[in-house]
């Protein structure tokens, strides 16, 4: 089928065209089928990638590119996370392992954010600074510093699945410490509501990326773990693929939080409204995610009608 339309199209003929949809209308049946029955089979990864190549060699002429970026970010991208929402749900909960640890054992002894986070950040926020009245300030700061960390941390976590995800568990641990430490250092001096205020408006966006991308660190490793009946070279190259379609579809996410750190988190407004910037950031992925969804599902329905 792909090298039907392989030929330039000036010698395509009318019997490659016939074969083609011949073919393609196959192709496009057992997938459905294929995804109906059986969701998570190698076998459907491979009609669906074959599919999608053939489609798009047909009409990459006529298919602009935003469009197809609009396409990415409103469909292909928001399938891809709904297919490996268990590795996401595992990246978060190796988050709040790292963050709920830190943060009770800061409770105990606020001393030990010393021995928990890297000196250059625990300097930093040392109690013997944050006693001065520079709440807010430092609160800006750290939250830079955590916005910072978080970028690096997504996209090493997302490489690390090439370790069989172990740095992806490592970093998506010491990135919840860093976090929990954080938050019970601020809670020793009375200062909880002001810190979350500078952390939650970026930090919802921000962590959600982080999730993403460790998720599809840890569908890497996972694949290279358990290869199944595949080789890992080859469960490297499909896997690594769809995982830097995940990766690629947290840059949005990055963007907006980037925005939201530069105008929103520093500004002189009250820190009740920094917090209603955090819902409506909450609110806008939930509808981000339904009405990809819908657009998902509307799409199914218009290729089983055409099928």
């Amino acid at each position: 089928m792909v090298t039907v339309l392989s030929k330039r199209r000036s010698r395509i003929s009318g019997d490659d065209i016939t074969n083609f949809y011949r073919l393609y209308q196959k192709a496009v049946q057992n997938l459905s089928y294929s995804q109906t029955y059986f969701p998570q089979s190698e076998v459907t990864f491979y009609l669906n990638a074959l599919v999608s190549k053939v489609h798009n060699l047909l009409y990459k002429d006529q298919v602009s590119s935003f469009k197809q970026i609009r396409q990415f970010f409103g469909t292909t991208f928001i399938g891809l996370l709904l297919e490996q929402w268990k590795f996401v749900i595992v990246a978060m909960i190796l988050f709040a392992i790292g963050a709920v640890g830190s943060y009770f054992s800061l409770l105990n002894d606020p001393m030990h954010i010393y021995s928990l986070l890297p000196q250059e950040v625990a300097k930093g926020v040392s109690p013997e600074q944050l006693g001065k009245g520079g709440g807010a300030i430092n609160s800006s700061l750290m939250s830079t510093t955590i916005m910072t960390n978080n970028i690096r941390v997504a996209i090493f976590a997302f490489a690390g699945g090439i370790t069989f995800g172990i740095l992806t568990v490592y970093l998506l641990v010491t990135n919840g410490i860093m976090l929990g430490s954080l938050a019970a250092l601020y809670w020793h001096h009375g200062k909880t509501f002001a810190f979350w205020a500078y952390i939650v408006p970026h930090g919802m966006i921000e962590l959600t990326a982080i999730f993403i991308s460790g998720g599809a660190g840890l569908l890497m490793g996972y694949k290279l773990l358990v290869p199944g009946n595949y080789s890992r070279i080859f469960q490297l190259k499909n896997q690594a693929k769809r995982s830097v379609q995940l990766l690629l579809g947290t840059i949005p996410l990055f963007v907006i939080a980037g925005i939201i750190e530069g105008f929103i988190t520093p500004a002189a407004i009250p820190l009740a409204v920094k917090y209603i910037v955090s819902l409506i950031t909450v609110i806008g992925l939930v509808l981000y995610m339904l009405i990809g969804r819908l657009n998902m599902s509307k799409m199914k329905i218009t290729k089983d009608f055409d099928s």
